[in-house]
């Protein structure tokens, strides 16, 4: 197949960029669907009810360079204002090296999938480098680090104390209202009740 120079170039769309079937292929599936269409096939899928009579008016799509211009603009309207939520948020200087190797560590994803397992399994891998470096530096024989937020870990602690407890009575939980509010709602969720606040 011979192309000509033109249809080498970088015209920005999107679409341009997918790698796809190409009308061939398109077709062979439809055979083997037993569609005329990708709008039959469409037709025959979607429940009328919710098909809509005329196509939705988006506009022309715009190139790549169009679309990153506009989302900086848009970007360089936000104002950065200092945060005065507290409940135990602090902001914290992350340095670069550990923000590049644990967070952004490329070997954990892809800019194609980012959904893919390797977010998944990064993230296992930093915490068990997070509970590693925990045990070296208390000395202590066991850390953990598998609950996502503090919160989660208060409703956790408790709900614990309740399996390890020897009694079969449902015992009564004292949450204090000096908690962040968070971990009150999180914590008072699962309680056993009476929920005694002091």
């Amino acid at each position: 197949m011979t192309q000509t120079l033109s249809q080498l170039e970088n015209s920005g769309a999107f679409i341009e960029r997918h790698i796809g079937p190409d009308a061939g292929q398109q077709q062979e599936m439809l055979n083997a669907v037993s569609a005329e269409s990708l709008n039959a096939l469409i037709g025959q899928i979607v429940p009328k009810d919710i098909q809509l009579a005329t196509p939705p008016q988006v506009g022309e799509a715009a190139t790549e360079y169009a679309a990153l211009a506009e989302l900086k603009a848009i970007v360089g309207r936000n104002k950065r204002f200092t945060s005065y939520i507290g409940m135990g948020y602090t902001a914290v200087q992350l340095p670069p090296v550990i923000l590049r190797n644990m967070l952004e560590n490329p070997g954990w994803y892809t800019a194609y999938t980012p959904y893919q397992p390797e977010v998944s399994q990064g993230r296992l891998e930093a915490l068990l480098n997070f509970q590693q470096v925990t045990l070296d530096l208390t000395g202590l024989d066991m850390a953990s680090a598998s609950l996502l937020d503090e919160a989660t870990a208060a409703a956790e602690a408790m709900a614990m104390a309740k399996r390890v407890s020897k009694t079969e009575k449902m015992p009564t939980v004292f949450l204090s209202l000096l908690m962040y509010i968070r971990k009150l709602w999180m914590s008072s969720a699962p309680a056993p009740k009476p929920l005694a606040l002091t």
